[in-house]
């Protein structure tokens, strides 16, 4: 997740993560849900540190990634995608992207990865549209059987709930996640406010006026929120300045820390501690509710205004809930860093 606006205290930052050696929580049990990953990669480096997470689960067998989609259409998005996945043995992992122009931005992180990490061109040349990728595979779904794990602005998912019939389904975009999504899963929002001490969350922003508030009006399915100040409580980076330097994760990380206009102010040669908002939502498509890491919510009903800001009403019949973290916050900093890092 991109947030453009974050002020941190030099201590915050330059912290060590509390303790990452504690033991897991037990194993997750059930069979493994099939994921698409909706990300802004190349922003913030969580979404990186999300993407290696998602192959550390696929390993382990806990998830089925179907495909991962790019909100961003940064001029080196898709190819650190390719790199990442192909780093982590998965070379033919599906790619979509958003159909808007092509930007450059010059301290985004995934430049640095493909310039120092080979990637699949035929993979990169496959990438699809993110509209025809989620209507094929969903139209190819059993019922209710998706689970969609957002990790950046939700534009994606706006153009796929307003698609119409086409060749993968005779069905209109809304109908077919109706139909095909067992859940969501969204990284944005703060709660139980509506709005974080920087202004509204960038996922629910996004500089796109209305985009949040339509996709959550229009979604019927089950969504679980996993909201800034959870994966603002939940930091870590300085312990990859411990661990090899030959990976996306080290390399990326390092940019990061090095030229995110919020970070390099702080940047004294070694990774800095990052938040780790997209890690928690992948980690809530593995764990669900555990009582480790977080509970959820009550039942309720989320809903935004144009600007993104959040009122989240509490209804016994709501389709929303959100992540409450347990005090065992060092749990959760080392599933993240297992994770990571393997």
């Amino acid at each position: 997740m991109l947030q453009v606006i974050r002020i941190f205290c030099v201590g915050v930052i330059l912290a060590a993560c509390t303790a990452i050696d504690q033991p897991s929580a037990p194993e997750p049990s059930g069979p493994p849900p099939i994921i698409i990953l909706d990300t802004d990669f190349g922003g913030d480096a969580d979404d990186l540190g999300a993407v290696a997470m998602l192959h550390y689960y696929m390993d382990r067998g806990d998830l089925d990634v179907a495909a991962i989609v790019s909100w961003s259409n940064e001029a080196y998005a898709v190819r650190g995608l390719a790199a990442v996945n192909q780093f982590y043995g998965r070379p033919g992992l599906r790619l979509g992207v958003r159909e808007t122009a092509v930007t450059r931005t010059e301290w985004s992180y995934s430049k640095a990865i493909v310039d120092a990490f080979p990637f699949d061109q035929d993979a990169v040349d496959r990438t699809e549209p993110a509209v025809a990728i989620y209507r094929d595979i969903l139209a190819n779904a059993a019922p209710n059987s998706i689970t969609i794990v957002t990790v950046g602005p939700l534009a994606n998912i706006q153009n796929l709930l307003n698609s119409g019939p086409d060749v993968h389904s005779p069905l209109t975009g809304a109908d077919l996640v109706a139909a095909k999504v067992d859940r969501f899963i969204i990284m944005g929002g703060q709660f139980p406010s509506g709005i974080t001490a920087h202004g509204p969350e960038w996922n629910f922003s996004g500089n796109m006026p209305g985009v949040t508030k339509e996709v959550l009006e229009t979604i019927t399915r089950p969504i679980v929120f996993s909201g800034y100040e959870v994966g603002d409580a939940v930091r870590y980076g300085t312990a990859l300045n411990e661990r090899p330097v030959e990976t996306p994760l080290y390399v990326g990380y390092k940019y990061y820390s090095e030229h995110a206009p919020w970070m390099k102010r702080w940047y004294e040669g070694e990774i800095l501690n990052n938040a780790s908002f997209d890690q928690t939502a992948v980690m809530a498509a593995v764990w669900g509710d555990d009582e480790t890491f977080w509970t959820f919510s009550a039942p309720g009903t989320l809903s935004t205004d144009e600007a993104g800001i959040a009122t989240w009403t509490e209804d016994p019949d709501g389709q929303h809930r959100y992540l409450i973290l347990t005090e065992a916050i060092d749990a959760t900093v080392a599933e993240i860093a297992t994770a990571m890092t393997h």
